[in-house]
């Protein structure tokens, strides 16, 4: 299974359709069904076709959106688009045929929405086989960008679900996370990686420090470390049984990034593991299994390219650059070369990310980020997982790459860049301070940070002083890996004003109660 044939496969869950909203259009037709895609006689079942894991919508621009979803057996999805919640004058669109080529998920791309409006969406399964026959329906909304006019937005961000053995615990309400993310109302929601634990098995039950036991719901999927194909597509099912991520889910759409959890702690291309619970020790057979796995249960807009760095446009207010800090990583190293290159986004990744600062004329860049900039995060003893290493002088290693693209949008006066992450299970805003900065040639710019979701909560880590970062708040637990059920848990939201053009930051806990917040205004 090599990378080419995995992208394949993971693209071949993506069908198109416009749908015309403005003009009252017809119902477009998607792909007709490939041969060979009938139900083997293994999968056939008596009654109606059924949805399995909720439905999601994802990458939502002003004219365009994914809506993602998954049947119990070979089955035509097909899409109902309103402006209207009771779906008067819906329009139709039909889907790909969901095979178990692609674990029976499947996504359609909607063409021609209206800019700047709430629309509601219905997906329903046919089946294949009996003309007329329908699965009961699930239903979601999203809002459509502004594309000219101007209009508030609202967005949330956070990552890192279920890891270090908290999983779903019924007792405490599942992920009830999500219902606090949900009464902020976002526009979106950015997923900063780790959205699964793919090496972390989860135990029925975890005794708590203070005598308390934390029970999980365990699936056998998630009673080892991921390998094969259908292990990693049995992590994202596992998250999706929590009902109040699919209730989150139908409401708001995605913005999906990956990080190194997805497939297994701290990777890195080329990695050979030295660990004994894994038979197969090659980490590029491992991330083609999980990317493919993300790309089948995530709703992101799939290309040909198979990418997931990508440029989604929000208004003439936001741009938010998606960023892949994992597909062409260096190796973990002590992170000191004084002439690396490309040893964190590439070459490619660079090149396109540079043109399309360029290119935006919104007015501010969010820079989405699996990984911090200043914040030490080590792998083991001697090596480094994360952008910084420590000595606080000249960038080395990692740094370099970082320093250039600063460096380059201050020539070019990209103005108005805020960094956004996860990663590290505890919530902070950071300044870079160029006047305080072991190098300089950069704007200064704000970083904040805000996990985890439903994981261990750690923290706070080592701040490096080479960009110059200035700890400006910092909530973390009193002792590693702290439990879900004693809070500890961040998600960020973020409010760009229409008129005034400011953003503001509110980083907030696990009831959404506002820990702190900061207000940035644009520069022309």
């Amino acid at each position: 299974m090599d990378r080419r044939s995995v992208l394949r496969g993971g693209l071949a869950t993506t069908g198109g359709a416009a749908i015309a909203l403005l003009s009252g259009g017809s119902v477009s037709a998607g792909a007709a069904p490939r041969a060979g895609t009938r139900a083997a006689p293994a999968l056939l079942r008596g009654g109606r076709p059924r949805l399995t894991h909720g439905v999601q919508s994802g990458d939502v621009t002003a004219r365009e959106g994914v809506v993602w979803a998954r049947s119990d057996r070979p089955a035509r999805m097909l899409v109902e688009v309103s402006r209207r919640p009771d779906f008067r004058q819906a329009r139709t669109v039909r889907g790909p045929v969901l095979t178990p080529e692609t674990d029976l998920t499947g996504k359609a791309l909607l063409r021609g929405l209206p800019d700047g409006e709430e629309l509601h969406y219905r997906v329903r399964l046919a089946d294949l086989d009996r003309a007329g026959l329908t699965s009961e329906p699930v239903t979601g909304r999203f809002r459509t960008a502004p594309h000219h006019r101007r209009r508030d937005v609202r967005f949330v961000w956070s990552g890192d679900l279920a890891g270090q053995g908290w999983g779903i615990n019924p007792d405490l309400g599942g992920f009830r996370i999500f219902r606090a993310m949900g009464a902020v109302d976002p526009d979106f929601f950015l997923c900063s990686g780790d959205l699964v634990y793919a090496d972390g098995p989860l135990a029925e039950t975890v005794p708590l420090p203070d005598g308390r036991t934390w029970r999980n719901i365990v699936t056998p999927e998630k009673s080892a470390v991921a390998q094969t194909l259908p292990e990693y597509r049995g992590q994202f099912r596992y998250n999706l049984l929590d009902a109040n991520l699919r209730a989150f889910n139908a409401r708001v759409p995605m913005i999906y990034q990956w990080d190194d959890h997805e497939t297994v702690n701290n990777w890195y291309p080329g990695e050979i593991l030295d660990l004994p619970q894994y038979t197969e020790k090659r980490v590029d057979v491992l991330a083609a299994r999980a990317r493919r796995a993300a790309f089948e249960y995530t709703p992101m807009r799939s290309s040909r390219t198979g990418r997931i760095h990508r440029r989604i446009s929000y208004g003439p207010l936001l741009d938010v650059f998606v960023l892949d800090m994992r597909t062409y990583k260096s190796p973990n190293d002590a992170n000191t070369s004084p002439t690396q290159e490309n040893a964190l986004l590439g070459a490619e990744q660079s090149a396109w990310l540079r043109r399309e600062l360029r290119r935006s004329t919104a007015t501010w860049k969010v820079m989405a980020a699996d990984l911090p900039i200043g914040l030490i995060v080590p792998d083991g003893s001697a090596a480094q997982e994360g952008v910084a290493q420590g000595d606080d002088g000249a960038p080395l290693g990692r740094e370099r790459e970082i320093a250039d693209l600063l460096s380059y949008a201050r020539r070019h006066r990209v103005r108005n860049m805020v960094w956004l992450t996860a990663d590290v299970h505890y919530t902070a805003a950071h300044f870079y301070d160029p006047s305080k900065a072991g190098f300089s040639d950069f704007d200064p710019f704000w970083e904040f940070v805000s996990g985890p979701l439903n994981a261990g909560a750690f923290g706070p880590n080592k701040l490096e002083g080479t960009f110059g970062p200035q700890l400006r708040f910092a909530q973390a637990p009193p002792r590693a890996n702290t439990s879900p059920a004693d809070g500890y848990q961040f998600f960020g939201n973020v409010e760009i004003d229409a008129h005034t053009e400011t953003l503001t930051v509110h980083l907030r806990d696990l009831d959404g109660k506002a820990v702190y917040s900061q207000t940035l205004t644009p520069r022309r």
